[in-house]
């Protein structure tokens, strides 16, 4: 009887670590590998829309590389502006964080300057959002690998 005790215990713990397993898909929605996805490659934004005004345009012809030092370059045929960028998370979630310190108050890049929660994210496409803390509003910033 011990012996069908024992064999039970260790088919019912064996189950139970199965079920524990790590496991390590990326479904777009966790920190995953976000910054081997940001620093591979070059990026262009696609979508910024702040105070429900789409403002993509602001951004049209900027590359932004995210590089592994925490640097982050947006350069055109006559700008190139540079800032820094993490992700990182916090108790609401996977963050990516953009701040360009040198761009004036009225500038696009100073309005991109935030916290940004992580929506989707795939190997060519991240979706970001940042709900303002004074008034509510929800802005929203796509990259896409060029």
């Amino acid at each position: 009887m011990k012996t069908i005790s024992f064999l039970m215990l260790g088919l019912l713990m064996g189950i139970f670590i199965n079920s524990c397993s790590n496991n390590d898909d990326d479904d777009g929605q966790h920190n995953g590998n976000t910054t081997g996805i940001l620093i591979d490659g070059t990026w262009k934004v696609t979508v910024f829309q702040e105070d429900n005004t789409n403002q993509t345009t602001h951004f049209n012809g900027y590359a932004f590389e995210f590089k592994s030092t925490g640097v982050l370059t947006a350069t055109n045929d006559l700008l190139a502006m540079t800032g820094t960028w993490n992700n990182g998370g916090d108790d609401s979630g996977n963050k990516l964080v953009i701040d360009f310190p040198t761009a004036a108050d009225d500038s696009p890049f100073e309005e991109i300057s935030e916290d940004w929660d992580i929506v989707t994210k795939t190997s060519t496409k991240i979706e970001l959002k940042h709900v303002s803390g004074g008034d509510g509003s929800v802005d929203l910033l796509t990259f896409e690998k060029i």
